[in-house]
């Protein structure tokens, strides 16, 4: 048994979410299709520009069957700026889903 605990790292032995756990096996096979797996690859998936500015808050699903993002800025004063960048933040979270799947960005304090 002290063998197994070797090869297993302390946050690997603890309980995981479902989408998390769904999240690594995705990954295996090269789908994506959870929010922990927007979460984790963050900075990958928007550019260091914009990971700079702001940090994932909340995943939210709409009535229409479409998410809304809720990003939080790592200064109130990005928030007007990340305002003006919507678009391509949705595009880039879209593309990486390979979906229109993203149908608001909003901001938290």
């Amino acid at each position: 048994m002290s063998n197994q605990d070797d090869k297993f790292s302390a946050r690997a032995k603890r309980p995981q979410t479902i989408a998390g756990a769904l999240g690594g096996l995705f990954k295996l096979f090269g789908v994506r299709a959870s929010d922990s797996d927007l979460v984790a690859n963050w900075s990958k998936i928007i550019g260091t520009e914009i990971s700079n500015l702001a940090d994932i808050c909340a995943v939210k699903k709409l009535k229409t069957g479409e998410y809304n993002i809720v990003l939080r800025p790592k200064n109130p004063a990005y928030t007007l700026k990340l305002s003006y960048m919507t678009e391509e933040i949705k595009k880039k979270i879209n593309k990486y889903f390979g979906s229109d799947c993203v149908g608001k960005i909003s901001f938290r304090k």
